[in-house]
């Protein structure tokens, strides 16, 4: 790897590692940083997807569906330690992805996100309903106390004590916010440092050989699938890993994790930090968070509260009525405004915004 990757690497390290400490002042607590840096992970893995062939998928919230249930099963049938639920949640995340993109990749362009769609919405009525057996349904799948357990059951000091807890080398994670953020982070600075590895490798070279002619590298005698098919499976093993940390956190899985609308924030996510780039994706995943969790708090009687300090009392109410479309349960409405703010004025994303401000303090 290059210095400047090492450096990027050591940058993202340090982010997460001290988001702790500064994250509270714009309201963000460690709970909140590890959903952010588990979502992260998961931008990270559809950015070498999307970034670097140009293949926009709309399905990987199923991904991650599956990868939670996989994690919740581990945990019902093994052992509530999480090492074996985020393996096992990996694998099955790779081994539906690898189901999903053999069919969806004879397809490219508009042809292909819309199977990756279908597969997805597909895939959630399947959870919500018909395969309820597996994923119970709209209750969620769970832990419960007459689950199987057979690791916990045949090591435990006393098998009655078990808890209901996720645990990390018996460590309680569930219940204990901070050791279930340093797994986090601990993984997705893993899942970074594997995406510079594949953007940087002569692998990485075909994917943007993709991307950028995909048809004349078929005239050289290169087949393309098979670089398409390893490269989406990576990408369903960072979303299956993401959904099986989601049930470290909460050690529940529903059907509404595999809606589309989780598929769309994915995109959102890497589309505004900067496709194609490594950090963006995290920038994005930091910046949706942060309005996913803040906006919607913000009731009518906060705007008042902040525009009485700055505007005339005559004025209040009505910058209170317009800030009302913007917030609490309209904050996607904001979300909307930037979307389409940063695709017109800033195609790269965040990514793109920074270099300009860098650019220009240079000379």
């Amino acid at each position: 790897m290059r210095s400047s990757d090492w450096l990027l690497l050591a940058l993202f390290a340090a982010f997460f590692a001290t988001a702790p400490f500064w994250a509270g002042f714009v309201g963000l607590g460690i709970t909140e940083l590890q959903t952010i840096a588990t979502f992260s992970l998961v931008a990270i893995g559809f950015n070498l997807l999307f970034g670097l062939t140009g293949y926009l998928s709309f399905g990987h919230a199923a991904f991650i569906g599956v990868g939670s249930y996989a994690a919740v099963w581990s945990m019902k049938l093994f052992t509530m330690d999480i090492i074996p639920a985020i393996i096992f949640a990996t694998i099955v995340g790779g081994l539906f992805a690898f189901m999903i993109g053999f069919v969806a990749l004879r397809r490219s362009g508009i042809y292909f996100s819309i199977l990756t769609l279908a597969f997805a919405q597909m895939s959630f009525n399947l959870a919500y309903s018909t395969l309820s057996f597996i994923t119970n349904g709209e209750t969620g799948l769970q832990i419960t106390a007459n689950d199987a357990r057979v690791i916990d059951q045949a090591f435990a000091a006393d098998p009655e004590k078990i808890g209901q807890s996720s645990t990390f080398l018996g460590n309680l994670i569930s219940s204990n916010s901070v050791n279930g953020y340093i797994v986090c982070v601990v993984l997705a600075t893993l899942g970074f440092y594997v995406a510079i590895r594949i953007t940087r490798s002569s692998f990485g070279t075909m994917l943007k050989a993709i991307k950028s002619n995909q048809g004349r590298l078929g005239y050289t005698g290169i087949s393309s699938r098979p670089y398409l098919i390893t490269i989406f499976v990576i990408s369903g093993m960072y979303a299956g890993l993401g959904g099986g940390l989601l049930v470290a956190n909460d050690t529940l899985a529903g059907a509404e994790r595999m809606q589309w609308t989780e598929s769309g924030e994915i995109v959102l996510m890497t589309i505004l930090g900067g496709v194609g780039t490594l950090f963006g994706p995290v920038l994005g995943a930091f910046a949706i968070g942060w309005m996913e969790f803040q906006l919607p708090t913000i009731n009518p009687a906060v705007l008042k509260e902040f525009w009485g300090g700055v505007l005339p009392k005559e004025m209040v109410g009505f910058f209170v009525e317009v800030s009302k479309w913007f917030v609490g349960k309209s904050w996607h409405f904001t979300l909307g405004v930037i979307f389409m703010l940063v695709v017109i004025f800033l195609p790269g994303g965040i990514m793109e915004g920074l270099r300009r401000i860098g650019s220009s303090f240079r000379g």
